[in-house]
């Protein structure tokens, strides 16, 4: 047997010595526990007074930490594991000069020796005076002892007790971390972010931690039934179960109201995004229960009601909430067997006060300004415990008709991109700026959301470039909330323009910009540099920049006999022409007309030097059997890029007689 298997048999005063001895960190008590063999049959002494010695002993050491570290691993032991990397951590201060490392470790076992000898000394005292003592002293002092030893067992069960609450809290400290991360990433993946919302993790983790909790509750029940059949004087269970108890049901309670969360944020089938609701149009919002708990499948109601605390300004509406406002948390409305409840069919219903709700404060917002917030409420009851739980979604924009949508997404994206605290529905009446690098990272989300690739740094360049002019760098520039800010030199804002962009993106560009074909945004004097020097008839896509509500051209570079490059563009196409014909088939049989009527496809290789058939082929229109439309711009050789623009409204009728030919 190990010394410290004789020295853990000892009596709690020697027990006490031994803990006191290892209250330091100079060498953890775990450490101790789990390497006590191979401590013992090191020479430490050697080790401090030899620096060879004392190198290999500390190489061994923290390989036997490594493999400890390994083992817990295994077993799941997730403090072990963590306690055996901060020993390790630890240790490496000793990495130069392991000798006070050696010199530490032989003072310990030392004094383990005295403790051991002390109580083996105590030990043979005592049975000595027993052994001169009459059998009733005898008989009397065993009593005494077992008293004792049964007094030092409770006091024990209790620490350890306290220390596994503390534990519990802890973990749950940690978990709760988790799920604020959890939430501040479902609140920009809202707004196109490609975070990993999974709450799997989580649930699992919640339903642990729950389990065990009640378990320890039961126990401490079963602790008090026992106390009611037999208890002494100054009985320490008397005085600290009922502390123990509080402490385990506030752990549970704060365990409940965390776990009972907003899975999926309020959103209608057709809208826009999720957090932007029309009145009288129907919503769904989901929710759900960490906790997994069976017997309390279709037991539990959620209610949903609107505007609990209502903000004091003028003109402030205020909703009923109409259809299925309560539900059970069920396990069968959920893949993986997780208590949810889903509303698929609530809808919004302004209240008819005169002039809109009464405010203490002159203070008024827009319709889209506005914020509201859903609330969800249940009641958690098991094995005694009776706890309230709420929770409540982001804050959602509501409107009243689809003219409004564009406005109420814009603060959306707004008050999600900052990340805003989702208490506070008076956000928009001080909106702070956003960094040009939030704002960036938000535009490339919606990007990638309509259209699978987001903005790069050279598109988000030409973005800023509008915003602010020619700086060296945007890093340290700012963006005001008024829907983004006007473009310099237009009358509208960048969000009217971005948000057209957008929709012509999703409903008839997505392919190609998916696969990066359209290089999108881009000056026109950047465009020029780019096609100098190209090969004839190389063009490139992209957004116009005049257009409100979103179009897209191509300019393509030609020379004359003499070399002179001249770059030539194309009105640019909106969502009528792209409804009428696709933009692959527009560039598929674009043609100009040049002299003696000679059609020309001027439009070859796709910047930088890619055949237009390689980039856009597979996205032709198969139905029609290859036929060339007749997609024309009657051009003389001698009129000038800005004369051949003008004609544009020809090929336009062109293209849509064509449009009804083919189709």
């Amino acid at each position: 047997m190990s010394r410290w298997e004789r020295l853990k048999q000892l009596d709690s005063v020697s027990l006490q010595k031994l803990d006191e001895l290892y209250s330091g960190e100079q060498l953890p008590m775990a450490v101790r526990e789990y390497l006590a063999q191979w401590i013992e049959d090191q020479d430490w002494e050697h080790a401090s007074r030899d620096t060879s010695r004392a190198v290999v002993l500390f190489q061994v050491l923290l390989e036997n930490l490594d493999n400890q570290y390994s083992r817990f691993m295994q077993e799941r032991a997730f403090l072990m594991q963590r306690n055996f990397r901060r020993f390790k951590q630890d240790f490496q201060i000793y990495q130069e000069d392991p000798c006070p490392l050696a010199e530490t470790i032989n003072w310990f076992l030392s004094k383990e020796q005295e403790i051991l000898e002390a109580a083996e000394l105590a030990n043979e005292v005592q049975r000595l005076e027993v052994q001169q003592s009459s059998m009733e002293l005898e008989k009397q002092r065993l009593v005494e002892k077992n008293i004792i030893d049964f007094k030092n067992k409770v006091q024990s069960f209790l620490s350890q007790m306290s220390s596994l609450l503390e534990s519990f809290d802890s973990l749950l400290c940690m978990v709760l971390e988790e799920l604020e991360e959890w939430k501040s990433r479902q609140q920009i993946s809202c707004i196109g972010a490609p975070d990993d919302t999974n709450l799997e993790p989580l649930e699992k983790w919640f339903t642990q931690l729950g389990e065990g909790g009640f378990q320890l509750r039961k126990f401490l029940e079963k602790l008090e039934e026992l106390q009611g059949k037999l208890s002494y004087e100054q009985d320490p269970i008397k005085v600290q179960k009922p502390i123990l108890q509080e402490q385990l049901d506030l752990i549970l309670t704060s365990l409940l109201k965390s776990a009972f969360i907003v899975e999926t944020q309020p959103s209608m089938p057709q809208g826009r995004g999720p957090l932007v609701l029309r009145t009288n149009v129907q919503f769904s919002v989901k929710t759900r229960f960490l906790f997994k708990v069976p017997e309390l499948n279709h037991a539990m109601k959620v209610t949903v009601s609107i505007d609990k605390e209502v903000p004091q300004v003028k003109g402030y509406r205020r909703f009923n909430v109409l259809g299925t406002l309560s539900k059970v948390l069920n396990m069968s409305e959920s893949m993986n067997g997780g208590m949810v409840a889903d509303f698929r069919h609530l809808t919004l219903k302004e209240q008819k006060v005169g002039g809109g709700g009464k405010g203490t404060s002159d203070m008024s917002l827009s319709v889209t300004e506005e914020l509201h917030v859903i609330h969800l409420e249940t009641q958690f009851d098991l094995h005694g415990l009776s706890v309230s739980l709420e929770t409540s979604t982001l804050p959602v924009v509501v409107i009243s008709n689809s003219s409004q949508q564009q406005s109420a997404w814009a603060s959306v994206l707004w008050f999600n991109m900052l990340r805003a605290d989702s208490k506070n529905l008076l956000f928009f009446a001080s909106s702070p700026t956003a960094s040009w690098s939030q704002f960036g990272e938000m535009l490339s989300w919606q990007f990638l959301s309509c259209g699978k690739r987001g903005l790069n740094s050279d598109q988000l360049d030409t973005i800023a470039q509008k915003l602010f002019g020619e700086l060296p760098s945007y890093h340290s520039a700012d963006v005001a909330s008024a829907e983004f800010e006007n473009i310099r030199d237009t009358n509208f804002t960048l969000w009217v323009w971005m948000d057209g962009i957008l929709n012509l993106v999703k409903l008839y560009l997505a392919d190609l910009w998916h696969d990066g074909s359209i290089m999108g945004f881009i000056t026109k004097a950047k465009e020029k540099s780019l096609l100098k020097g190209k090969q004839c008839g190389t063009f490139l896509l992209r957004f116009s920049e005049s257009i409100k509500d979103g179009g897209i051209t191509f300019s393509w570079v030609e020379y004359s006999n003499d070399g002179k490059h001249n770059v030539r563009t194309v009105q640019p196409f909106i969502s009528a022409d792209l409804k009428q014909i696709p933009f692959p088939e527009i560039l598929r049989n674009f043609q100009i007309m040049e002299a003696e009527n000679a059609p020309v496809y001027p439009l070859q290789f796709l910047y930088p030097n890619i055949p237009k058939a390689q980039a856009i082929g597979k996205y032709y229109n198969e139905k029609t059997g290859g036929e060339r439309v007749s997609v024309c711009l009657s051009v003389c050789c001698s009129l000038s890029l800005s004369e051949c623009i003008s004609v544009w409204t020809f090929m336009a009728s062109e293209l849509l007689s064509c449009a009804l030919t083919v189709h």
